[in-house]
Order: structure tokens, then sequence, then C-alpha cells
């Protein structure tokens, strides 16, 4: 595995990743669809529409016109749902649809990496409601997420912070700067080609279950690729990934689930401070 440990008289790493088909085997952010149906907060026909976009983005079939449309339509269909109703929804729903379709070899990967003495960082498109929450089951150190405009309690179908594409680098590089972080000795992860300016600002850039851009960059640039196909409970896991918990381990900022169906994944938006650090648990 990632057998060297981390010499501390040296300066900081990080292993960041992807989470969608990255390290989990799913969309985060259409996954709750079915939950936020039964919550009163979308349609059936909401509920459809979510799932076909669920299979385009498991196809491998989503280019960059597809997704822009699809945010679009997610980000109108949350414009007014409570935050703290949305929250709830994915607290209660979030270790029967999340843990199951966790990655076997990124659980381990995270496991490896925080043995290694560096720290696990979540960088997702998908809103941070949701993936905050999904951070703390990972036992992350920090997330970067895209973020939604809330005001008087709801959410008003705007972006605050969209970390898509470049954006995602610009966060990991102020996360570098100010925790310390050398970027040459970093590691990314990611089944993207939109994710290409992230993997390209560390020194150890890996394509995981690359669509057919990706893994043409990932052959042409000599980056390793690695295939993901075991999702499992992280229970079930041996060693599970309940290791004693590390000084900034997470527990989001909210365990929150907000703009999550908003969609929140593919909204494009003013700037923020990228990284939200999570507090210990």
């Amino acid at each position: 595995m990632l057998g060297i440990v981390e010499n501390h008289s040296l300066p900081r790493t990080a292993a960041f990743f992807d989470l969608d088909k990255t390290v989990i085997a799913k969309s985060s952010t259409l996954t709750f669809s079915k939950s936020f149906y039964q919550g009163g907060l979308i349609n059936r026909r909401a509920v459809l529409r979510t799932a076909y976009a669920q299979f385009v983005f498991l196809a491998g079939g989503a280019d960059h016109d597809q997704m822009e449309r699809m945010r679009e339509y997610l980000s109108a269909l949350c414009r007014g749902w409570n935050v703290q109703q949305v929250r709830e929804i994915v607290a209660e729903t979030l270790h029967e649809l999340i843990d199951p379709i966790i990655y076997d070899e990124a659980a381990s990967l995270i496991e490896a990496h925080h043995t290694a003495g560096r720290d696990v960082v979540i960088v997702s498109t998908s809103g941070a409601e949701v993936v905050e929450p999904i951070g703390e089951l990972l036992g992350a150190d920090r997330v970067v997420a895209t973020r939604m405009v809330v005001e008087d309690g709801a959410f008003t179908g705007e972006v605050e912070y969209y970390a898509y594409g470049p954006t995602k680098a610009e966060a990991i590089k102020e996360l570098a700067e100010s925790e310390g972080y050398d970027l040459s000795r970093c590691y990314a992860y990611s089944d993207s080609v939109t994710d290409i300016p992230m993997l390209e600002t560390v020194g150890h850039p890996h394509a995981v279950n690359p669509d057919r851009a990706l893994r043409r960059e990932a052959a042409a640039r000599d980056w390793p690729v690695l295939s993901f196909n075991r999702p499992v409970r992280l229970k079930q896991r041996v060693p599970a990934l309940s290791m004693p918990s590390r000084p900034a381990l997470v527990a989001a900022a909210a365990v929150g689930a907000a703009a999550a169906t908003a969609g929140l994944v593919w909204l494009a938006g003013r700037r923020r401070e990228p990284g939200s650090r999570i507090a210990p648990v």
C-alpha cells in the first residue's frame, strides 16, 4: 500500500479525494432523492428525473453541457427548501444510503494515508450539506464542497461557492498555503476529466475508475489508473474504518444536508473560503 510513514520534520502532506465514483459508487447528491420524496420535498416526477440522471452519471455519459442542465434543474428544485428539514433527512438516512456504496478500496486508501501521517481531504462538486456528513463517516479531516445561499432558513437556489473544475484546484492550493502542505508530495484521486486541474496540483495524481477522456489523459501523462469495484459497508470491512479518531476528525460544520438534492452538484457561483475544517469527534 502506501508504506512510508511521514517524516514529521518535513512539510505536511495530504491526500485529496473526489467523492462520487471515486470514494462512493454513485452520485452523493442524487442518492438522496428517494429520501427527499418521502420527506415531501420533491414529487414522483422529480424522483424519476434524478434516477435518470443517476443512470447517465453511472454510465459515464454526462458531459459538461448535460451536467450544466442538471445542475440548473436541481438548483431550481431546491429553492425554498427548509435547511433544517433537509439536514434531518440526510442525517437519518446517511448510513442506510451511503454506507453500502463506499468502495472498500477507497476506505483502505484513506486508512493508509492516515497511517502514513497524511491528512485526508474530500473535494466534491456536490453540496456541503451532503458531503460533510459523508466526510465524517469516512473519517476525513477536511471537506471542500459546493455551498448554497441560505436566507431565512431556506435555500434560495443560488450558489455561494462552486467546487467544480479549476475551483477545486484553487481550493487545494489555498488549503496548502494555510495548512502548510507540500503539494509536490501530496496525492489526489478522481474519476473525471473535469478534475484534471485538481490532479495537476499534486505530485502524485491518480485516476480512479476514469471516464474515457481522463483515461486517455492518464495514459498520456503516465498517471496510475486504479479500479475500485467493491462497495462494502464500513462495519463489514477488515480492518474496519473504525480507527481511533484523529485530532482533526470530522464532525462537519453541519451534519447538514441541505442543498443535498438541490443538487448543488454543479453550480457556478462566487468564491468563498474553499476548505471547511471539521471539528474533532
